[in-house]
């Protein structure tokens, strides 16, 4: 599934704040960004490089609804790995408000809750597991929390599962050559590191049946240390 339209929402907790931020992303984001932003130094939004930010106004007609400053981030670069604008503004609500209202009527479509998050996955910015651990960094409150949520964001297992996947590919590829000659009694595999291949696989998936066990215990104990005080 491909998304292709361009979604905006608010990206800081929601209610008054000193800032808040608004993010933009999609095929478009970077046009519709550019239709409602004036740089205070006359600079063409769409024309500026990614990952620069920019001071200037949002503008509705002859309306100015708010001085902020706007970050550009292009393509395979941006969080969702489609053109991404976010927008710091100031953090009433009004203002939140009208250029939320602004940018849906020059064309965005209201992200769904973790539509950004999901773009990223399916764009290839990150994986399913790393996915997942996005809402557990999120909610993370304390150091034990914070850093399973890190590991998992950062590949953790992932990047050990695709090497171990890579090297069992390779042996089974091997196995397959030795079949078509079986007649020729040839060895192509090794036995010894196709055993400590899989002695290895067995370590990795413990390691993380106990690492899953040990999550989901923090996370209870989270949800119910919550309860107690609501």
């Amino acid at each position: 599934m491909i998304l292709q339209d361009t979604i905006v929402a608010l990206a800081s907790p929601s209610g008054a704040g000193a800032i808040a931020v608004i993010r933009i992303s999609g095929d478009q984001a970077i046009t519709i960004a550019a239709s409602v932003f004036q740089s205070v130094s006359g600079k063409d939004l769409s024309k500026q490089k990614t990952h620069t930010l920019h001071l200037g106004h949002i503008i509705d007609g002859e309306k100015v609804i708010d001085q902020v400053l706007v970050s550009i981030f292009k393509g395979t670069q941006s969080y969702t790995g489609e053109n991404t604008i976010e927008i710091s503004c100031h953090g009433s609500t009004y203002i939140q408000q009208q250029i939320i209202q602004l940018l849906l009527r020059k064309g965005c479509r209201m992200a769904n809750p973790g539509e950004f998050t999901l773009r990223s996955f399916l764009n290839g910015k990150m994986d399913l597991s790393q996915a997942e651990a996005v809402a557990d960094l999120i909610s993370s409150d304390n150091e034990a929390s914070h850093q399973i949520a890190m590991q998992q964001m950062r590949g953790g297992f992932s990047n050990e599962i695709a090497k171990l996947r890579e090297e069992l590919l390779n042996f089974a590829s091997l196995i397959e050559l030795e079949l078509d000659f079986a007649e020729e009694d040839v060895e192509f595999a090794d036995r010894t590191q196709f055993n400590e291949l899989l002695n290895r696989i067995e370590f990795v998936l413990k390691r993380l049946i106990d690492s899953f066990a040990v999550g989901n215990v923090i996370k209870k104990r989270n949800t119910c240390s919550h309860s107690w005080r609501t």
